[in-house]
């Protein structure tokens, strides 16, 4: 069956960094786009970012992370990626990873990530 474990997550200081990880099973990892989101309690989830399938030659970010995040992956070890650099207080959140197969959502259960001086 489908599975995402993110990991990576942690407690830094504003301006800090981080690198979250997100292991892929149970399907063809390199056939799907992947996206990162983010939810803070009490407010619905926000997409982070995006990568297509394949060469991931195609990404998007919200507006909110642009020239701070970079998503990539690795299809050799279906893995996907969120570098962060320059965080901010307001980066702080539970960060997802998330595919869609067959119309289905398939969910990891996140990597809380604190940003606080």
């Amino acid at each position: 069956q489908v599975q995402l474990v993110e990991s990576g997550g942690g407690s830094v200081r504003p301006g800090g960094s981080l690198r979250l990880s997100c292991a892929a099973s149970g399907f063809t990892f390199f056939r799907h786009m992947m996206y990162w989101y983010r939810q803070v309690p009490g407010k619905g989830r926000e997409l982070v970012a995006s990568i297509t399938n394949a060469g991931g030659g195609y990404r998007e970010y919200a507006n909110s992370v642009k020239g701070r995040f970079t998503i990539s992956r690795d299809n050799a070890k279906n893995m996907l990626f969120l570098q962060m650099n320059n965080l901010k207080p307001e980066d702080t959140a539970v960060y997802y990873c998330q595919t869609t197969q067959s119309g289905t959502e398939y969910w990891g259960r996140g990597t809380q990530v604190t940003v606080s001086s």
